[in-house]
Parts: structure tokens; sequence; C-alpha cells
């Protein structure tokens, strides 16, 4: 049963992330992501059903739009394509369970602001804010699904605990680092990302998260320095490093800690 349902939950995440490409287009620029239909950016001419399709409706147009012509970014099917393979991974992790469907929601908001962060260098309230809600909220009702306990409270509160050390932490780095260097170290919107992922994660994850996702960011900048000769100092999108530090944590934080607490007890 398990490759049927492979199939499905990847044709699933491919189609969230065609509206993911829609979120991540409209929103900085203040449209809304529900109306008009997709249409090519180009012409403006509504594109029909079937060249909606994820990944399937760009190979079969050829990369190009069916009226003007015009090219079609190949950043669209490799979005629907990385969509569908993180709903995969989610599902191949935590199978047929609530998690599943709450971790879904997770890494599409994840992605989402990472790619606005990328283009934009900002990470919009109405993202972050949502996602921290709507984090609150998986705990609130997975607790009451899977306990009939006090441990139901204690989820939730996790929940919100994490919410609080991620925004005071990022706020306390930024204070650091204006004082030390006397400029921004740390944008307002990282903070509240931070915050969106310790309602999802909960407090001790998400230090590993912010752990993980320094390093992506070392890693990132010093490759940005070789390859691009960037000044160290320059300003550079930490959103997709906390993206994936938060995935690499969901997915197998509690075997990294476990690991480290067997080596260090």
């Amino acid at each position: 049963m398990l490759v049927p349902a492979s199939l499905i939950v990847g044709a699933l995440g491919a189609s969230i992330g065609s509206f993911i490409n829609v979120v991540v287009y409209r929103l900085p620029a203040g449209l809304s992501v529900i109306s008009p239909p997709s249409r090519c950016p180009a012409c403006l001419n509504k594109l029909k059903a079937y060249d909606n399709v994820p990944v399937l409706g760009w190979l079969w147009l050829k990369g190009r739009c069916r009226y003007c012509k015009s090219k079609i970014s190949m950043r669209y099917p490799v979005v629907e394509s990385v969509t569908g393979l993180l709903f995969l991974l989610v599902f191949w992790v935590f199978q047929y369970s609530p998690q599943t469907i709450g971790y879904w929601i997770f890494c599409s908001w994840l992605l989402a602001l990472s790619l606005i962060d990328f283009d934009t260098m900002t990470l919009p309230n109405p993202l972050t804010k949502s996602g921290l809600v709507l984090g609150v909220l998986f705990h609130t009702v997975l607790a009451f699904v899977q306990s009939t306990n006090w441990n139901s409270f204690n989820q939730i509160f996790g929940a919100i605990l994490g919410a609080v050390v991620g925004i005071w932490l990022f706020d306390a780095i930024s204070f650091i680092g204006w004082v030390i260097f006397q400029k921004e170290a740390m944008g307002g919107g990282d903070a509240k990302l931070a915050a969106m992922m310790g309602a999802w994660l909960g407090w001790r994850h998400l230090l590993l998260a912010i752990l993980i996702s320094c390093v992506v960011g070392v890693v990132a900048g010093s490759i940005g320095v070789v390859l691009s000769r960037r000044k160290w100092g320059k300003k550079m999108p930490f959103g997709p490093c906390l993206a994936l530090g938060s995935l690499i944590t969901l997915l197998v934080g509690e075997m990294i800690i476990s690991s480290y607490l067997r080596l260090f007890p």
C-alpha cells in the first residue's frame, strides 16, 4: 500500500507546490493569491487547466507560454517537484498520523518563506504570523486527539514556550550584534520565523534547528564568498537556512539528540 499512497502524496505535494509558486510571486507584490486565476505574466492570457498540471504541464508546453511563446521559468516545475519530495519525506517518517498533515503545512510555509526571502530579503508577516498561529493550533488539536490528561496542557505550553524562546533568542542576538558591530545583525523577520519554528518544533528542537541553521549559513556564506567573491559581512537571506535547519530537525532531530546524549550522557 505504500507505493500507491506515495504516488498520491507526491502528486498532492506537487499540486501544493504549484500554489506555493503563486504565493511567492504575488504576496510580495501585494496581489491576491486567489484572484485572478493563473495567467502568463507576459501576455496575461489565462492558463488552461491542463497547462496547470504540476511539472507535466511545463514539460508539455516545453517551458513556453502556449500563446505568446515567452519562456516559463524552470523554477516552477522545480518548486513543484521539491514540494512533492517534501511531502513524501514527511509521509515516510510519520506515516498515517495527524502529524503528517500538520507537518505538510509546516513544510509548505517554510518553503514559501524561503523562496520569498531569497527573492526579496523579506519574510512577510502574513506568513510568519499565520504559521505561528497554525503551529500552536496544531499542537492544541494534537494534544486533545492523543491525550486525555494533563499531558495535553504540557504539549500546548511547549508550543507557546517554543515561540517565545524563538523570538526572544533572535531579538537577543540582534541586540548583541548591534552592540558589537554597530549595525543590524539579524532582520526582524528572522525572529518571527524563529517564533514560528518554535511553535511547531518546541523549544528543545528549536535550539537544535537554530544550531543546524547557523552551520548551514556559515557554509553557504563561505561558498558564496569563494564562488562570487562576495565580501564578508554582506547581507544574505537567512530564512532558507532556518527552513533547512527546521526540516532536518523535523525529520531526524530526535535521532540527533539521542545520539548526542549517548555520546555525552
